[in-house]
């Protein structure tokens, strides 16, 4: 037999509340806290007050178990219902600028430990409400002893894609790559050091590496140098011409089939492309070498991204490629730049208002 129990009203609710309210004005608080610790938020004056007196030490000797760590909320993994906004599939997700040394290798077969800035995201299906960040780092850590490539970013991006159940994902390692320059005369040598990332590209089953290199050199201006021999030859008058530090943003798509592309190998495709790489060590006899090598080597940001090109087409390592090159004129008081792209992969209709921006080397 069903027993059917009739809805309280709102007279029974409110003499119900200032019963209430009067129990809870005479005892204390540990004792409302052992009915509901809510029941505190309905005394007038204490509305805030949702909890007895709390500890205040930090508990040195408790220790998480499984059945307390199952006990704990976790938001970011709950059902679809917490969701804010549209549910819509998000394609990247994840976390930016963590950072640990890596050991790499070199051409010549040494080892370098580098700090290096680590990107990795996911992508997260409509339905799910996030992800654990955390598992991320902890792949990168678990393969934080190797000396790392292409492969053991692979083994990572495939570690945390399994632990996160998503389907595409992505990871960068950006880093400040050192290696020794000789100066043009003199014979002195110094570090000169390039910014490189390496990134996999994991989307719909298919796998991508890239390499991006930022290349940095002087552009004498052909214009303005004609123009300074132009005063002298027909005025006797001296004359400059105006050149300035330049940069050069090249991205590659590895074919790591054929042979491996070395770091060192795409700085000096680079270097063959423009040789007026800006000096390290630099003495008189330098610095009178290097007006020289300018002087050879005029140089408009068309020629740059085409020279660049030209080396990049040659290299049967390379897939797809993007150059973008920003020259900061010292005669204008704007930079010029040019972006030029082969293949698919960096083809794009829009670009990040700030890219060029970002393509400032302060030393």
């Amino acid at each position: 037999m069903n027993v059917h129990t009739p809805e309280p009203t709102r007279e029974e609710a409110e003499a119900a509340l200032a019963l209430l309210r009067q129990w809870a004005g005479k005892v204390s608080a540990v004792e409302v806290a052992d009915l509901d610790p809510l029941v505190s938020r309905l005394i007038p004056g204490q509305e805030v007050a949702n909890y007895p007196a709390l500890a205040r030490a930090y508990p040195e000797e408790f220790a998480v178990d499984e059945a307390y760590r199952a006990s704990m909320p976790d938001l970011q993994n709950g059902p679809s219902s917490l969701i804010r906004g549209a549910k819509q599939h998000i394609q990247h997700v994840g976390i930016s600028n963590f950072r640990l040394p890596i050991r790499v290798h070199t051409r010549d077969g040494g080892d370098l430990t580098l700090e290096t800035s680590v990107t990795g995201t996911v992508s997260l299906e409509a339905e799910k409400k996030g992800i654990n960040m955390s598992r991320i780092m902890r792949s990168f850590y678990a393969q934080a002893e190797q000396t790392f490539s292409f492969d053991v970013i692979e083994a990572t991006l495939d570690a945390y894609k399994t632990d996160l159940e998503s389907f595409d994902a992505r990871i960068q390692m950006r880093f400040s790559f050192p290696m020794k320059m000789q100066s043009l005369r003199s014979g002195l040598e110094g570090y000169q050091y390039y910014d490189i990332a390496l990134e996999v590209v994991d989307t719909q089953g298919t796998r991508k590496k890239i390499m991006h290199l930022d290349y940095v050199y002087s552009s004498t201006c052909p214009c303005s140098l004609e123009l300074s021999e132009h005063a002298r030859q027909f005025r006797g008058q001296l004359a400059t011409p105006h050149s300035q530090r330049s940069v050069a943003r090249v991205s590659v798509e590895v074919d790591c089939e054929r042979n491996c592309l070395w770091f060192e190998d795409l700085i000096e495709l680079c270097r063959a492309a423009v040789p007026t790489e800006t000096q390290v060590m630099v003495k008189r006899e330098d610095e009178q070498a290097f007006a020289e090598l300018n002087a050879a080597n005029p140089i408009f940001v068309e020629d740059a991204a085409r020279s660049f090109c030209e080396q990049l087409q040659a290299d049967p390592r390379i897939k797809d490629f993007r150059v973008i090159a920003s020259h900061q004129e010292s005669l204008h008081s704007h930079d010029a730049v040019s972006v030029m792209t082969e293949g698919p992969t960096f083809a794009a209709d829009s670009l990040d208002p700030k890219l060029f921006n970002t393509l400032f080397h302060v030393g």
